[in-house]
């Protein structure tokens, strides 16, 4: 069995710490690149990974759609255009959503197949 390697955009978060540093919301979205973690001890079949990823990015997909909505509808109600630069981090936490949803299903179809 093959190591996933998908759990290595995880270090793409460190690009958050940016955002503490400069002061810039806009950084802090590269903090859900850590939600990769779970992924990086994965293992296991290219058919259950694949799996497991489609149901983790139907999880991501419907929270970003949602978020976007309701941010832009916000914004667009409001005039709140200060705002902006937080309603641009939804789809970074929807890379969270994904990765603590593909967490998920690999370890509840572990348990359910063991090998």
């Amino acid at each position: 069995m093959r190591k996933n390697k998908l759990g290595y955009l995880s270090l793409l978060g460190f690009i958050g710490l940016l955002g503490l540093v400069t002061g810039n919301f806009g950084f802090y979205g590269f903090f859900g690149f850590f939600g990769f973690i779970s992924i990086l001890h994965g293992k296991g079949s290219d058919e259950r990974i694949d799996r497991n990823i489609e149901r983790a990015c139907r999880n991501a997909f419907a929270f970003d759609t949602v978020m976007a909505a309701f941010s832009i509808a916000y914004i667009a109600s409001f005039k709140a255009a200060d705002i902006w630069s937080l309603a641009l981090v939804f789809p970074f936490v929807g890379i969270v959503v994904f990765g603590l949803s593909y967490g998920y299903y690999d370890k509840k179809e572990r348990i359910e197949n063991p090998l």
